[in-house]
């Protein structure tokens, strides 16, 4: 029987009581299907020659196909057919079978896998995406997936999983098993790069890459963002967290949609009060997507309290950081909090800042722009962001937060610890009583002359 081999195909053809039977390939010649009673197992046959005449010819099991697709059965069987072609057996040295006898190949003659490395593969496409700017996150994330995750492959040569995309699949589902699918599916991006890469100077490697193999894990949207009626609630338990500084990292990350960890390196040099911007340099995708937040009224009074905060609790650190920390890097470096003290945080709130800018009439490519995602269409490269950012796109930020304060409504006067931290003055008045609680302990403590006994 002749097919086109497919998976749907094969799920098709009956397993014969005894003996078995052959269904050929349409699309490649010599690859075909061993349909027995117990398994289907792929199958390439071939000539081998020698001085151009015919040597034997060699029939080579590929795999059975409860273990690997047909998609990756095919990749294997284009390169098993190659090696063929060129007058190499494609497992000497393996116990095989051969549809005609033929000489035995000795093992010592075997081709033994050579080529580039995951490691080297790895290291030159770490030079790549770093002449690309990538940002340093980025490259850390790549880096933790091939010499944490791939660790036992660093010294395999890249051939041999070219070879084998039954091995990247079960790679796959292990690791799936073991952490996740969504970390499943971000380390075989990551391999799929460093082959497609490696391949542009290494034509010995199949041209299909084994990532193609696996079966990708279904990925959801999180849709964890707050609706303006949540908001109130969520400003209570904000008001309660006894750090001011993280409290207003969280408030400006709602007022900003910065990614917190953009937001973490934020530096008092990068704040343009004149032109009420703040600039990051190195967003997600690196410094080239570089971008100004445009400031609106109720984010500078948050700079504001971060910074005098700041100044007041790690003076040494604030002179660098807006949201300075006691941490080897002198900044925050984890935004995470007990979903009991407060149950929303990092990207849930820039999910709840696209809500809250539908609520407040803004068009969709203003947030998107505010939020420095790529605009989609060919109309993006007439677009130029900074000369919307003085007017239009400041105007649209200050009614984004205008409905996310006007929520509050009398809660702010109302609610105690709200109004202890956004009321008229409060700012200075918690300044103040903290500097004499830290005078006050200052001389109870460490001044002799206050010591009694």
């Amino acid at each position: 029987m002749r097919f086109q081999l497919s998976d749907k195909v094969i799920e098709r053809l009956i397993s014969p009581e005894r003996g078995r039977y052959i269904v050929r390939d349409t699309e490649l010649k010599g690859f075909f299907l061993v349909v027995g009673p117990r398994k289907k197992t792929f199958t390439v046959q071939g000539d081998l020659r020698e001085e151009g005449k015919r040597a034997s010819t060699v029939r080579v099991a590929i795999g059975d196909t409860s273990e690997m697709s047909t998609r990756a059965a095919r990749s294997v069987a284009k390169e098993y057919l190659a090696q063929i072609s060129r007058g190499q057996h494609p497992k000497a040295g393996e116990k095989t079978t051969k549809a005609t006898s033929a000489a035995h190949i000795p093992a010592s003659e075997a081709p033994r896998s050579v080529g580039i490395t995951l490691r080297q593969s790895w290291e030159r496409y770490k030079i790549a995406i770093t002449r690309k700017g990538r940002s340093d996150r980025t490259i850390e994330s790549y880096r933790d997936h091939i010499e944490r995750i791939f660790a036992e492959w660093l010294d395999v040569p890249l051939i041999d999983l070219g070879n084998n995309p039954a091995k990247v699949a079960a790679k796959h589902d292990a690791i799936t098993t073991a952490n996740g699918p969504y970390i499943a599916n971000g380390c075989m991006r990551t391999l799929r790069a460093v082959y497609n890469h490696a391949r542009k100077t290494n034509r010995e490697l199949p041209a299909d890459n084994p990532v193609g193999s696996i079966d990708w894990n279904g990925e959801k949207r999180r849709n964890t963002g707050m609706g303006l009626a949540d908001l109130k609630a969520w400003f209570i338990e904000l008001a309660a967290i006894d750090n001011p500084i993280r409290r207003e990292f969280h408030l400006f990350t709602l007022l900003s949609a910065c990614r917190p960890a953009a937001l973490k390196e934020a530096k008092p040099s990068h704040i343009d009060w004149r032109r009420r911007v703040l600039h990051v340099p190195k967003p997600k995708g690196g410094a080239d997507r570089a971008f100004d937040i445009p400031l609106s009224r109720q984010m500078i009074n948050c700079l504001i309290r971060a910074l005098r905060f700041g100044q007041l609790m790690h003076p040494r650190q604030a002179t660098k950081w807006i949201f300075p920390a006691d941490s080897a890097d002198g900044h925050m470096v984890e935004q995470k909090e007990d979903r009991g003290t407060l149950s929303k945080w990092g990207n849930e709130l820039r999910q709840t800042f696209r809500n809250v800018a539908t609520s407040a009439g803004v068009s969709e490519l203003d947030a998107r722009m505010l939020m420095n995602h790529s605009i989609p269409g060919v109309n993006a490269g007439y677009i130029t962001r900074h000369k919307l950012l003085e007017d239009h796109l400041r105007q649209q930020q200050q009614a984004i937060s205008s409905t996310i304060f006007g929520v509050l409504g009398d809660t702010i006067v109302q609610e105690a610890m709200v109004a202890a931290w956004l009321s008229a003055g409060a700012t200075r008045r918690i300044v103040a009583l903290a500097k004499d609680e830290f005078l006050r302990r200052e001389v109870t403590t460490d001044c002799p002359l206050h010591r009694t006994g």
